[in-house]
């Protein structure tokens, strides 16, 4: 796919979408919150979805090849095998999650995470019955944050805590966590018998040197309490068509994800499987030609707030198209996304969604777009400080 085609993305045409991102907002206003890229769909993916509605064919959902064509498309990119006989299709991670603490942990015990966190870890670890343990990454004077590994073994060393929800690549600081580093948080966790969800959703959105290590790779001791979740959804911008996959550390976690309904393991769309399948079979060009682009954009970014908002500290994420901003010198308050949205209209993500205590004067950002609009919003965003 050429360039132009990421650098000539009109507005006037992305406002005609009818996806949440484009929606949730007046037209007057540039939407950078909702992790939805703005960029065409993969050739692969465009040509799938055609055939299916070309011969009427949306129906049930049928599984079919798409634990072997991400065993492979796993195999080729982090090197590591996966088991399709272990491997469960559910509508999303989220749900996926949800399920897996229904079956795999005890009712009213803790889940832990690492915070600022995915929203929806908040709202989903209630809904099923569970209580949430937050355990605060730290961050270095740069913005880069790491694990406080003891905070993290407190936490789950506590007899009520059962789980451990881990986000790698991590939302919202897009940080990539190390082998050395998972190898550590899973040594914690086998110690304390807690079982690990661990959302890999970001996973295929790598930058430079950064590699990601799939959970389920490491020790087969460690893995044996484990359920690691997969999608395309984000890499390749296909989250509405709601597929993700869970998949089983061990013959005995997966036992337990079988006694669920059939309507929950097969839960996805037939339009979602197939996109994935496309994704992970024939997508890898796309993704490559997608992440040089997100590559200039994640230090484009940099060089805007430098010029235009020095006083807005931002590590360059290792992974995702997601940026955490820390805008507390900037004088706009705990949530500054709400003065950028009143006076700059651009709409990015208040930080206190993500933790009240760690995400209070922080703004998450998306910027999977194309470089102008990307430019126009961090001037919206300057003139709202300035205003």
């Amino acid at each position: 796919m050429s360039s132009s085609l990421y650098d000539d993305l009109s507005l006037s045409a992305l406002r005609e979408r009818q996806s949440e991102k484009w929606r949730a907002f007046p037209p007057d206003v540039l939407p950078v919150w909702v992790a939805e890229m703005d960029y065409p769909l993969a050739p692969p993916i465009r040509e799938v979805l055609h055939s299916f509605v070309d011969r009427g064919d949306t129906g049930y959902p049928w599984v079919g090849e798409l634990p072997s064509a991400f065993a492979s498309f796993a195999l080729a990119r982090y090197g590591v095998a996966v088991d399709p006989s272990r491997a469960y299709v559910v509508s999303d991670i989220m749900r996926g999650i949800q399920v897996a603490l229904e079956v795999l942990t005890p009712p009213d015990s803790g889940v832990a995470f690492l915070t600022p966190a995915y929203p929806p870890f908040f709202e989903s670890v209630p809904y099923v019955g569970r209580r949430v343990v937050s355990v605060p990454l730290v961050f270095a004077a740069s913005g880069r944050p790491s694990v406080d590994l003891d905070r993290l073994a407190s936490a789950l060393a506590r007899p009520d805590v059962s789980a451990f929800l881990l986000c790698n690549p991590h939302n919202p600081t897009g940080r990539m966590f190390t082998a050395g580093e998972l190898s550590a948080m899973a040594e914690i966790a086998e110690r304390s018998d807690v079982v690990v969800l661990s959302d890999e959703v970001h996973a295929p959105l790598t930058y430079g040197a950064a590699r990601h290590v799939p959970f389920w790779s490491l020790s087969s001791d460690v893995a044996r309490r484990s359920v690691t979740f997969v999608s395309a959804s984000k890499a390749w911008n296909v989250p509405g068509l709601k597929c993700a996959m869970a998949l089983a550390g061990s013959p005995e976690v997966s036992k337990a994800l079988q006694t669920l309904p059939a309507e929950i393991l097969v839960g996805s769309s037939v339009l979602g499987i197939a996109a994935n399948i496309a994704a992970f079979r024939s997508g890898l060009p796309w993704l490559t030609e997608t992440l040089d682009y997100l590559a200039v954009n994640r230090t484009l970014l940099q060089s805007l707030l430098a010029e235009k908002l020095p006083s807005v500290r931002y590590a360059l994420p290792d992974a995702t198209y997601l940026a955490w901003l820390d805008c507390r010198d900037l004088g706009l308050g705990p949530d500054p996304a709400a003065a950028f949205l009143e006076r700059g209209r651009v709409a990015a993500v208040g930080g206190h969604h993500f933790g009240v205590e760690e995400g209070t004067g922080f703004v998450r950002f998306n910027f999977a777009t194309s470089k102008a609009i990307l430019t126009e919003a961090v001037a919206r965003m300057a003139s709202a400080v300035e205003s």
